[in-house]
């Protein structure tokens, strides 16, 4: 990690008082992880506050420390009130303020330094601060190396680990995508020596669901997957009432589009799940397309080269019709090996 970024945040870290770690809507694994693992480092010399725009799956909810973080949709007027006093906000694992969604006017409102610690592509200069580094597995790792940079490498326990390695994990889908980085096994196995268990993690993160949710995957797979040869794309859409059917909760959704890839010859892969209001579109791909270029100049999304996503403010059907519509412009991507 750059030294000018470490030395330009100690300086504002010394006139810091209150803190608040904040990562974006609809957290996953890396947003929890980081926020946990960045908290978990601070407390103890600051009054740092971990917080959330909206709630997080259930099966991230056992992770030590997961209890003391803030959603905002729940306490609203205290966390408004917590950005509006902090000193410093620490943004992790999202690089737009939009990304925080009904937080976004208290954010940019903000007298605090805002800081940015993240992975994806093309961060806003809307940071006082920022170190983004794109080849990097998840913001989780970041967290580990700005740690260590810090001078701090021993402080990192068996807390702190445990919330790198579920955001390393997620975001790699266990070590299948986004991993060709060296640093992340070097980190990872410096998290081995805190004491943490690879396979009770993994149990604990990708084999505990509700039935419902199993339910759900075994219907989309079997009733909602359409392919397209021609384009070699796979989608799946999931409405309204299909949620209700299933007592839909957060997370229920997460890792289904992935599916979609693991056939023969697939190279692009679309989840659209309906929401109030909006359409969620989740995508995946192997191979030449570039789903972030994609998801910024069609549904003004964005991500990583191989998973992104955008939200539409269109009817399901329209946005399904516009999706497919545009996938003739990028024949000879999809048609590459």
């Amino acid at each position: 990690m750059e030294s000018s970024f470490i030395k330009e945040l100690q300086r504002h870290l010394k006139t810091s008082e209150n803190i608040v770690v904040l990562t974006h809507h609809n957290p996953d694994g890396d947003a929890v992880g980081s926020i946990l693992a960045m908290w978990y480092y601070l407390k103890n010399k600051y009054n740092v506050t971990a917080m959330v725009p909206n709630n997080f799956p259930d099966f991230y909810k056992w992770m030590p420390g997961a209890d003391s973080i803030k959603i905002a949709n729940k306490e609203k007027q205290a966390c408004a009130d917590l950005i509006a006093n902090a000193d410093m906000i620490i943004c992790l694992d999202f690089n737009v303020p939009e990304r925080v969604g009904a937080l976004t006017h208290d954010l940019r409102q903000a007298k605090a330094i805002k800081v940015l610690i993240d992975h994806h592509l093309n961060p806003s200069n809307f940071f006082d601060i920022a170190y983004s580094r794109v080849e990097t597995s998840s913001t989780a790792e970041l967290v580990y190396e700005f740690i260590e940079a810090m001078g701090d490498e021993s402080l990192i326990d068996y807390n702190m680990a445990v919330a790198i390695y579920v955001g390393i994990i997620t975001d790699t889908g266990s070590f299948s995508h986004s991993c060709n980085y060296p640093q992340t096994y070097t980190i990872t196995s410096k998290l081995f020596e805190k004491g943490i268990d690879a396979a009770e993690l993994q149990r604990l993160v990708f084999c505990n669901f509700s039935e419902s949710r199993l339910r759900l995957l075994g219907y989309c797979l079997s009733e909602k997957l359409t392919v397209i040869e021609k384009y070699s794309t796979a989608y799946i859409v999931i409405t309204n009432e299909e949620m209700k059917r299933f007592h839909f909760k957060i997370g229920d959704s997460e890792g289904i589009v992935n599916y979609g890839l693991t056939m023969k010859n697939i190279k692009l892969a679309a989840l659209f799940t309906e929401k109030n209001g909006y359409v969620k579109l989740s995508l995946r791909a192997a191979g030449a397309i570039d789903v972030d270029q994609f998801a910024r100049k069609h549904f003004t999304g964005a991500g990583h080269k191989n998973a992104s996503g955008a939200d539409i403010r269109k009817p399901l059907n329209e946005s399904v019709e516009e999706f497919i519509s545009i996938l003739a412009l990028y024949e000879n991507d999809l048609a590459q090996k």
